[in-house]
């Protein structure tokens, strides 16, 4: 059920020594909701993610959005210039698979924390780099529902070297729609083919959706926008999340 009243806080999330920073949003009346965390592009948890973690709590679930860059750049945020895409990419190149999980897990536990979180299972959506991460958080067992946009190399590697992410397809534990632009450079057809290939043959519950966009459609903010791309994604988010994450 939309409901435009909603309410945000700035929060830390404990995972060891390390504190990350995150964006909370919910929803302003009292209750329990199901709960999606929002992984951040490679520009940090700026506007644009800040917007869609509260798009989602006016949908009905408590959505938080972790700092993915913590222990490389605490507060980072930027936009989308030649020079942010850069300084983006060289704290992404600094992340592990291994240390991704362990946030993502860290996030899942202070949701479960929480009063108004409901504790059967949660949802991911993660854009850019954060798609490819959504990927992985995917195998993460507590996440039923995943959104994974344009998520580039999930084929050809892993955060942090070794076995491309795609070889973990296996572990995945819910359900996954990915949704990727035929326009995109950086994600060639026959890697969004593999990567479907790879999902069917282990009988993982998925849907791949592919829009006639370049990278970035989703994000309103930058110049790849495609709105007619972003709306149709929106609704199938919506529905994955409503069929997989509340209560029937």
């Amino acid at each position: 059920m939309t409901n435009p009243e909603i309410r945000t806080a700035n929060v830390t999330i404990p995972n060891g020594d390390l504190q990350i920073a995150a964006y909370l949003a919910q929803p302003a009346t009292t209750g329990q909701f199901p709960a999606v965390i929002v992984i951040q592009e490679i520009f940090g948890v700026n506007a644009h993610i800040r917007e869609v973690t509260e798009r989602i709590a006016k949908e009905g679930y408590v959505a938080i959005a972790p700092a993915i860059y913590q222990r490389q750049a605490p507060g980072f945020e930027t936009g989308y210039t030649p020079e942010d895409i850069k300084i983006g990419r060289q704290y992404k190149e600094q992340t592990t698979a291994s240390q991704l999980l362990s946030d993502i897990q860290a996030a899942i536990d202070y949701l479960k924390t929480l009063p108004s979180v409901q504790q059967q299972g949660f949802g991911c959506i993660g854009f850019c780099f954060g798609g490819h991460v959504a990927y992985l958080a995917a195998t993460l067992p507590g996440i039923k529902a995943t959104a994974s946009f344009y998520g580039a190399g999930i084929a050809t590697l892993t955060p942090g070297g070794g076995a491309p992410t795609i070889d973990r397809t296996a572990d995945i534990k819910g359900t996954l729609y990915a949704f990727y632009g035929t326009q995109d450079a950086s994600i060639p057809k026959e890697q969004v083919d593999q990567i479907a290939a790879e999902l069917q043959k282990h009988h993982i519950s998925h849907r791949i959706f592919r829009y006639n966009a370049d990278h970035g459609f989703f994000c309103d903010h930058r110049g790849s926008y495609d709105a007619t791309a972003a709306a149709e994604s929106w609704e199938e988010v919506k529905e994955l999340f409503r069929q997989e994450l509340q209560p029937a």
